[in-house]
This record gives C-alpha cells, sequence and structure tokens, in this order.
C-alpha cells in the first residue's frame, strides 16, 4: 500500500551512490521492574481501588463498561509506580482485580502478576522490517528516497497495531524531491501497546543510521551531512499533513543547533584510537529536539563497549535542571538496554524469554557516561520523559561503523559479529 509520493521514484542504479539496505527490530516487552497489581474492595455496593496506573480515567472506564456499575460508586487512589514506560496505559490488571473484588463482595483482593505472567501478558512494541533505498546526488545530497514497511496489525482489522505505524512526515519526507513510502501489514493476535517513545523508539534507528549509510555514500561527515539536510527544507508536489509528534512540522534551526551542542561537547570529529569511533543521530518526537553523540571501542574480538553518550536537546525552558537530567540519562541508557540486548521470542504461539535472565537489561558495569547539555530557549515548554531515547540507538550503532565499518542493521546488536577486519 502507498502511504506517500513525492515526486518521482525510478530505478536506483547499482554504484556507489545508491544504498539498499533491509533493517529490523523486534518486539519488545516493557519489563517494568514492579510487575502489575492492584489492590480493591467492592463492599456495599461501592468498589475502592488502590492501582499504579499511568492512565486512572482509562482505567475507571474500563471497569465502569466491565461491572456495568455507575462511576460514582468508585473510587481509584493511584499509587506511585515502579515502572511505567507505557504498559500501564492499558489497564487490564486493574480490570481483572476489579472483577474479583466484585464477586467476592466483602473481602480486600490484592492482585500481582508474577514475572512470568508479566512477561506473557504484555502490549509489546511491535517489531518491523524496511526496505530502504536511498540515492545522493554529485553534490552529496539526497536525491531519492524510497521505504517499504512492513509492520504488524490484528487480524480482523485492515491497520496497523497500536503505535506500529511510521507517520506520512516523518523526515526527510518534505526534506527531499523523491519520496516513496510504502506499506504492508502482517496479522498476528499478538497484543501491541505503547512502548517509551512510541513509534519513533524504532523509527528513529532505522533512519538515522540509513541517513549514515547516506553520508558515507556520499564522502561527507555524518555531521556535515545532517546539518545540510536540515538547511532547506524542500516543498513537495503533493504535500501531505506532516505527523507533529513524530518527525514534521519542526523547526529545522532548532534541531541543528541541538546537533552542534551535542556535537561541540563531544568534541565531534577528533581522532580517535583504533578500534573506537563516534557516531551522531537526532530525533523529534513529543515536540523534543534531541541529538545524541556516541563513542564506543570494539575490541579484536568483537567485544562492545560503550564508553559515552552525549545529549543536546531543547526541550523550552529547563526549570528543575537535576529533573532534566535525570530524564535525558535515564532515557539514554533505556533506549541502550533495549537495542543491545532485548527482544521478545516467540514459540508455539507464547513468549518464551520470561524472566530478566532471559530477558537481559544493561548492567551498571557496562554503562557508559552519559551527559545532557540544554538550550535554553525561549520556545514552550514539553515533556522530557521521551525525546531523548529514540536517537540513542543510532547513534551507538554509527559509533560501531565508524569503528569497525560494520553496519548494524538488525536489533539487537548483542547478537551481531562486531569484529573488527
Amino acid at each position: 500500500m502507498e502511504i506517500r509520493r513525492d515526486g518521482e521514484i525510478k530505478v536506483f542504479p547499482a554504484d556507489s551512490k545508491t544504498v539498499d539496505a533491509i533493517y529490523h527490530y523486534p518486539h519488545l516487552a516493557h519489563a517494568n521492574l514492579e510487575p502489575q497489581n492492584c489492590t480493591a474492595v467492592f463492599k456495599d455496593g461501592k468498589l475502592e481501588m488502590w492501582v499504579p496506573s499511568q492512565s486512572p480515567g482509562g482505567g475507571l472506564n474500563a471497569v465502569t463498561q466491565t461491572l456495568k456499575i455507575p462511576r460514582d460508586t468508585i473510587k481509584i487512589n493511584v499509587t506511585r509506580i515502579g515502572g511505567g514506560f507505557g504498559r500501564r496505559l492499558m489497564n487490564d490488571y486493574m480490570v481483572e482485580c476489579a472483577v474479583i473484588a466484585h464477586r467476592l463482595n466483602g473481602p480486600p483482593v490484592k492482585v500481582t502478576w508474577d514475572r512470568q505472567q508479566d512477561f506473557q501478558h504484555d502490549f509489546y512494541r511491535a517489531g518491523g522490517w524496511h526496505h530502504l533505498r536511498g540515492r545522493v546526488d554529485e553534490a552529496g545530497k539526497i536525491e531519492a528516497w524510497a521505504n517499504h514497511f512492513v509492520t504488524f496489525g490484528l487480524n480482523n482489522e485492515e491497520k496497523p497495531g497500536m503505535a506500529a505505524d511510521l507517520g506520512k512526515g516523518e523526515l526527510p519526507a518534505g526534506f527531499i524531491p523523491n519520496y516513496l513510502l510504502e506499506r504492508t501489514i502482517l496479522p498476528t493476535n499478538m497484543p501491541f501497546g505503547f512502548w517509551r517513545a512510541p513509534g519513533s523508539c524504532a523509527i528513529a534507528w532505522v533512519y538515522q543510521s540509513f541517513i549514515d549509510e547516506l553520508a558515507h555514500a556520499a564522502k561527507q561527515d555524518p555531521l556535515k551531512f545532517r546539518l545540510d539536510l536540515l538547511a532547506e527544507e524542500v516543498k513537495p508536489a503533493n504535500p501531505k499533513k506532516p505527523n507533529k509528534n513524530r518527525g514534521g512540522g519542526y523547526d529545522r534551526a532548532r534541531m541543528r543547533k541541538v546537533l552542534e551542542l551535542a556535537a561541540e561537547k563531544a568534541d565531534w570529529g577528533r581522532k580517535m584510537p583504533a578500534g573506537s569511533g563516534q557516531g551522531i543521530a537526532f530525533h523529534y518526537s513529543h515536540s523534543g529536539y534531541v541529538a545524541v553523540v556516541a563513542e564506543v571501542t570494539v575490541d579484536a574480538k568483537g567485544a562492545l563497549k560503550v564508553d559515552r553518550l552525549v545529549a543536546g536537546v531543547d526541550v523550552g525552558p529547563i526549570l528543575n535542571l537535576s529533573g532534566a537530567e535525570n530524564q535525558v540519562e535515564g532515557s539514554m541508557l533505556d533506549g541502550l538496554s533495549a537495542a543491545w540486548f532485548q527482544e521478545v521470542l516467540l514459540s508455539e504461539g507464547s513468549v518464551k524469554n520470561i524472566g530478566f535472565d532471559q530477558y537481559p537489561m544493561l548492567r551498571m558495569a557496562q554503562a557508559p557516561k552519559v551527559e545532557a547539555h540544554f538550550l535554553q530557549s525561549d520556545s514552550p515548554p514539553t515533556g522530557l520523559g521521551e525525546p531523548a531515547l529514540p536517537p540513542t540507538a543510532p547513534a551507538v550503532c554509527n559509533a560501531i561503523f565508524a569503528a569497525t565499518g560494520k553496519r548494524v542493521r538488525n536489533l539487537p546488536f548483542l547478537k551481531e559479529k562486531l569484529s573488527r577486519a
């Protein structure tokens, strides 16, 4: 299915100025440290609940519809949350507890899922594939870009699953003259949901990695290539309404400034030892402008060490600097952990990896030095829990290429052979 077409997409010549690549990323679980839980009491026709929910209003609606009881007979107490990341927007565990309490009619009920249940009954981040073809012209600019995007949707619906789509306005749409986006939906019964920086968490890795490939095809510095891409917006022949949440309709000057800020703080372009490299990436999500520079070292046997992550950020004025730093640093480490180690494995219709021993997290000894640098712009303030995660994985993978000459096109990159040639 064709989603967007600008200009003309012709046959891509098989030469050094054309890049043809397939990228794949897996399903992910939320893996909250605190598994799903809820406490409830139904007595004298009234229901009171204690629940760690990111969407108590949605949970209230779901409980009301399930039990067929008036809204004003339900009281919800929202507790602190031991990890949400989008999982606790889905209140299935809340409804489960309410139904049990309603049937018992009197005794308090506490429902706590064990770790296996938590992994096997998630609303997962959808995996996907992208067959990308791109070409640079003699001046080193992107002249054509085509992407066949393969994603997942529920069997009874002809649309992508929750947060499994790709917006029409995703950069570089609108920034190059010839652009094509096609989409295929694979049917599945697997439930999908919002995972930190929904959509952007996967798309940024694919697109910023492929932009890096095109920069090398153009024989240009990856930072300069990105700054040039953002210098002047192309007016396509048939413009579409941009997706302002994930990639379109944003201020190019703000993104250029965070690229320059991250590059300056990381001392971009300095000579690196053998087996070490720098990578850079940027992404716009949830109204936040973030660029990340990664520095990595890969030894002769292929062992990876991520040495440093440096972020340049513009989300408007920063009032609580320590809180902002925590958000950005945690986002980068979360994005690194997912890209390096994590994937949901399926076997005979169920999730196979059911514990942290089979779904590893970044350990403290593996964590790099992280830095967050902010532009105190006059723009309206926006949220900061999402935007720093998406550009982290591509920055690391681009640094791996700089260190080894090997391009990572499959996640998690724990499975990639990175030994230097």
